[in-house]
């Protein structure tokens, strides 16, 4: 399964010095593109023009974005980028229509009468016809979207439906590739035979103040079981509840998190803290640990970072959440293999 790390860090400087080194496959939205919303549009040329051999683009239209925001994309104009950028982009989505699949598939046949070859798209909640069409047209690689507003609950049903009746033959075995756009769930994303995935959960988690761990077996990493996802931030909330931080863990797991972190060139951090003026100016090794007070004469907290680390540095964080990921797909069985329903398919 091939894994795109999707989502944005933020600013440029950020997405070139902590996670492009380390990256393989990268999801990035044409919308975001366009408006360069956090800086996308930078990062999207600067990997297609330096990183072109080291990592694979997707392209996604960014639909839901701009419908989010009361904006169409114009298909032309997007039709022009792709075909501006095709070298560059390893993949690319059709222009979907949100609430609309009649439109969906109406752009569909749009870019491919103008040289293109969109990924088609069936959605959460579309009737099924939608998707018997895209797979009576033979195509080698489609698309489930539609899915990150939904519940694990509610996709369960939906999905074993898709594969056990749709997406695989009689024997089990996938008819076609299938991405799944914006799947969060290690259990989702382990449990049918996907060809590839993108998410965002390496840099929300990042950005919560969090890091994903794998669980061990013989001191040895395991990923086919949900990791854990450890608050080990500074500032996090949740720093004084039991079991609710890195700091509150029993001394054994603490044990494993570090040498984890160890083994992929990490350290946990350590800071310490003072209190200056709002005036203060900051040394080279300190950062404010706090908003502005909106009272001039009150003080603000100062962090002294002593030592680097996960801690105190959420762009370490995106990269250990990157390397994650990436082994997660080194170790997941090689495409395709055989999807098996554990409850009975008359129930559906």
């Amino acid at each position: 399964m091939n894994t795109y790390m999707a989502g944005t860090p933020g600013v440029f400087e950020r997405e070139i010095l902590h996670c492009a080194p380390f990256l393989k496959n990268r999801l990035v939205s044409f919308w975001d593109i366009k408006n360069n919303a956090f800086s996308v549009r930078e990062s999207f040329f600067y990997y297609s023009t330096h990183m072109k051999n080291k990592v694979k683009l997707f392209l996604d239209s960014g639909a839901f974005s701009a419908w989010s925001q009361g904006e169409e994309i114009d298909i032309q104009e997007y039709i022009k980028f792709i075909k501006e950028h095709k070298d560059s982009i390893e993949i690319y989505a059709n222009l979907d229509v949100i609430g609309d699949p009649e439109g969906t598939w109406r752009n569909q046949v749009i870019m491919e009468k103008a040289g293109l070859s969109p990924l088609p798209v069936f959605h959460y909640g579309e009737d099924i016809k939608w998707l018997k069409r895209i797979l009576s047209k033979g195509y080698e690689y489609m698309s489930l979207g539609g899915m990150v507003p939904i519940s694990n609950k509610d996709l369960l049903p939906w999905l074993d439906m898709l594969w056990s009746q749709y997406l695989t033959d009689e024997k089990g075995f996938p008819i076609c590739k299938v991405h799944g756009f914006g799947l969060t769930s290690l259990h989702l994303m382990l449990r049918y035979p996907w060809y590839s995935v993108d998410s965002t959960t390496w840099v929300v988690t990042a950005r919560m103040g969090s890091i994903f761990v794998p669980r061990f077996k013989n001191g040895e990493a395991i990923y086919d079981e949900n990791c854990w996802t450890i608050a080990v931030s500074n500032k996090s909330p949740n720093m004084k509840e039991q079991g609710q931080h890195f700091e509150t863990l029993p001394e054994s797991s603490k044990k494993l998190i570090l040498n984890y972190l160890e083994q992929k060139g990490y350290k946990y951090g350590k800071s310490e803290w003072k209190m200056e003026s709002q005036e203060y100016e900051l040394q080279p090794n300190e950062k404010w640990g706090e908003k502005k007070p909106k009272n001039k004469s009150d003080k603000r907290s100062v962090e002294i970072i002593i030592e680097e680390g996960v801690c105190n540095k959420y762009q370490l964080r995106d990269e250990v959440n990157i390397h994650y990921f990436q082994d997660l797909e080194k170790t997941i069985q090689k495409w395709p293999w055989k999807f098996q329903l554990s409850i009975p398919k008359s129930l559906f």
